[in-house]
C-alpha cells in the first residue's frame, strides 16, 4: 500500500469526522480478541475510528503505532484517545465500506 498523501488524509478525515469508535482498546493492551476485531472492522469498513484507553500519552501513541504494524494499516489521525485507522479492503462490499457507502 503506498503511502497516503495529504489530500488523501483530508479527504479521510472528513469522512472519519462522522464516524464512531468501533474499537475500543482498554487497559490490558493489544490482546488476541482485539486484533481480531480490528482485522474484522478494517476488512469490513476499510477506514475506522478506534478509542484507546492509555492514560499516557506516549504509552497511547505506542500503542496505536502497534496496531497498525499489526493490522497493516495507516493512521490518518490521532486526536487525544481516538485513532483515525485506514486500510483498503482485499474485496470491498459497497454496503459495508465507509468509502464506498453514503453516510
Amino acid at each position: 500500500m503506498p503511502p497516503l498523501t495529504a489530500s488523501d488524509k483530508k479527504q479521510l478525515r472528513s469522512i472519519g469526522h462522522k464516524l464512531h469508535p468501533i474499537v475500543t482498546l482498554g487497559d490490558k493492551g493489544l490482546s488476541e480478541g482485539v486484533a481480531q476485531e480490528l482485522e474484522r472492522a478494517l476488512e469490513d469498513h476499510e477506514l475506522i475510528k478506534v478509542k484507546v484507553n492509555a492514560g499516557d500519552p506516549g504509552e497511547r501513541r505506542e500503542l496505536i503505532d502497534a496496531l497498525c504494524e499489526g493490522a497493516g494499516a495507516e493512521l490518518v489521525q490521532a486526536i487525544g484517545k481516538i485513532a483515525l485507522l485506514y486500510r483498503p479492503a482485499k474485496k470491498p462490499d459497497p454496503r459495508l465500506s465507509n468509502l464506498l457507502r453514503p453516510l
